[in-house]
């Protein structure tokens, strides 16, 4: 497993899974260049220190690929002076309002029902290859953004993990970053200063228990088999990674090479 560099970061109070993407390596010896690109979840509750530190970054762009319905429950997003918000919702793999009222009012008996016996990672699996072979329009806007102007840039979602996570891993893609890289990059998303935290309506005992947990957790976590059900999409759709970035995603090499230019050292 490629080891990446370690980089400081900011203990923001109310915005959880931020992170500069930088140091990854490529497959040619490069590496993202810092300072370009970051990932983190909603910024809806971020503090003013949280915002202070987000304008010092210098960004051009936040794409939020949350929806209305993410929206509704969180809230917009801060405002940073000077910073494009693009929302650009993608297919949320949590289904939106209904998800989260399971996971919020939902008994035991129907949490078994929809998550139990593999169908919670089964879920997660699909939304993946769903938003990979779907989503390639707003993904073509996002790489297309990055070449032409918009960074430094942010990539976010609700908790930063699915949505952002396949986003950016779309965008190493492109950068031809290591494969490994790619994935030790989106499970830093498992640890436990940045993961989303599970609100359940009853404080009881019961609504925590071993089980409700374990039946949320496949939902709450970035697994390898999750980043790699969208990689084996790309090559069961379209051939290949470049196939994939020329065709489905209309990213020329001569774009692609700017894209490079402007995130890579």
């Amino acid at each position: 497993m490629t080891q990446q560099i370690p980089s400081t970061e900011p203990e923001l109070a109310g915005v959880r899974n931020f992170r500069d993407v930088g140091g990854l390596p490529t497959v040619d010896g490069r590496r993202v260049r810092y300072g370009v690109l970051f990932r983190s979840g909603h910024l809806a509750h971020a503090t003013d220190e949280d915002a202070a530190f987000l304008s010092s970054l210098g960004l051009h762009t936040i794409f939020d690929f949350r929806n209305a319905s993410d929206q509704k429950l969180e809230g917009p997003d801060v405002e940073l002076p000077g910073v494009r918000n693009v929302n650009l919702p993608l297919s949320d793999p949590a289904d939106g309002s209904e998800f989260w009222k399971m996971v919020r009012d939902g008994e035991i008996e129907q949490l078994r029902e929809i998550l139990g016996d593999g169908k919670a990672a089964n879920r997660m699996i699909a939304s993946y290859r769903k938003i990979v072979k779907e989503r390639t329009d707003e993904h073509s806007r996002v790489l297309h953004s990055l070449a032409e102007e918009s960074v430094p840039a942010l990539m976010h979602c609700a908790a930063g993990k699915d949505r952002a996570g396949l986003s950016i891993a779309v965008t190493l893609l492109a950068l031809g970053v290591e494969r490994d890289a790619i994935v030790a990059d989106y499970l830093e998303s498992n640890a436990k200063h940045r993961r989303y935290k599970v609100s359940r309506s009853s404080k009881s005992t019961a609504a925590y228990s071993p089980e409700v947990m374990e039946l949320l957790g496949p939902l709450f976590d970035a697994r390898a088999e999750y980043l790699q059900a969208a990689f084996e999409t790309i090559e069961e759709t379209w051939g290949g990674v470049d196939t994939y970035l020329e065709q489905g995603l209309g990213l020329t090499p001569r774009l692609r090479e700017r894209l490079r230019e402007r995130l890579l050292d």
